[in-house]
Order: C-alpha cells, then structure tokens, then sequence
C-alpha cells in the first residue's frame, strides 16, 4: 500500500472510531509496513500541538524565552510519540497479542490525529471569548472524546477488557504529563 493510501486509510479508520464505529479497524494495515508509515501521523499533528501550545498562552502571559520553551515542547512531543510505541511494543507483547501491535500501533498514530482535531476545536470556544463555563465544558468534552476513542481503539485492536485498555490509555497519559512536568521542572530550574 502506497504512503498516500495508507493514511487516508488510517484517517478513515479514526474518524469511523471516533463516531463509534468499529468497522473502522478494518481500514487500518496490520503488518510492520504499515504501522511504519503510520507515524506520519506524528508530522500531520505538529501543527495542531503547537496550535494547542500557543492557545495555552493566549490565556496568560508568555512565558520567558518562549522559544526555549517551545522548542522544549516539540522535543517532549517526539520523545512522549516514540516512548509510547517503545512501552507498549514490550507491553503488548509480554500480554500475548504482539502479533496484533502493529495494527494497534498504526491505529494509535491515526487516532491521534483525530484527537489533536478534537482538542483543537473544542479549544475554539475559549479563544472566541466564550464565557469561561463554557470554554472549560468544550474543552473537557473534547478532552473526554480524545481519551474515549483512544480506549475503544485499543479495545478494538488488541481485543481486550475495559480496564486493560484504560490502563494502557492512562500509560500514555502519564506519559505525557511526566514530560511535561520534566519539561516545567527545566524551564523553572
């Protein structure tokens, strides 16, 4: 499958997901060329991770050395992706289902476009001046959409129980809130 096709493919896929649809797994490549190519899904969510970063400090005050920071953020980025991919490629195989990681994976990259998408949108409210109640009700709805279609992705894919999935769900999150406070604690020091 060409690069091309495999992502409007995977992007399918996680649209299908994040309306509930699990015919959707059925669009995503399950061999290790296909999970490869799904982390393309890494450079089409740049944009929306800066944009997410940048919304973040229309709220307050720009933060000293802005740049450092923000430069400091795409590395925590990169790292957070492929520390993710590492965890659970071990994770997932000390389970049983190696053999399903690929497409789990692939499935993971694509999703997370749609949830940078959500994140993105549901941040729209705030920044058009919408009254705080609101803003923060947008924002924890797409916030609770992302997580959500990350847990039935991962229920999809690797066939497994509720709390097996929201465990791997809260592994990425504490991934992410681990380098950001790594990345707090830099700045500060």
């Amino acid at each position: 499958m060409s690069l091309g096709t495999s992502m409007v493919s995977g992007m399918q896929a996680a649209l299908l997901l994040a309306r509930g649809r699990s015919d959707g797994l059925r669009l995503v490549e399950d061999d290790m060329a296909g999970a490869a190519r799904s982390f393309w899904a890494a450079a089409i969510c740049l944009p929306a991770f800066v944009c997410l970063r940048l919304l973040a400090w229309t709220g307050s005050a720009m933060p000293p050395h802005a740049g450092h920071v923000l430069a400091l953020d795409l590395v925590s980025f990169g790292v957070g992706w492929c520390g993710f991919a590492v965890l659970s490629h071990r994770l997932v195989g000390a389970m049983g289902l190696g053999e399903r990681w690929p497409r789990f994976i692939a499935l993971w990259n694509w999703c997370n476009v749609v949830q940078y998408l959500l994140l993105v949108v549901f941040s729209i409210p705030g920044l058009l001046g919408a009254p705080a109640l609101l803003d923060q009700a947008a924002q924890l709805f797409g916030l609770g959409w992302a997580l959500w279609l990350e847990w039935f992705a991962f229920r999809l894919t690797l066939g497994i129980g509720t709390v097996a999935a929201a465990g791997l769900v809260a592994l990425d999150v504490a991934i992410g809130v681990l380098l950001a406070a790594v990345a707090v604690a830099f700045v500060a020091g």
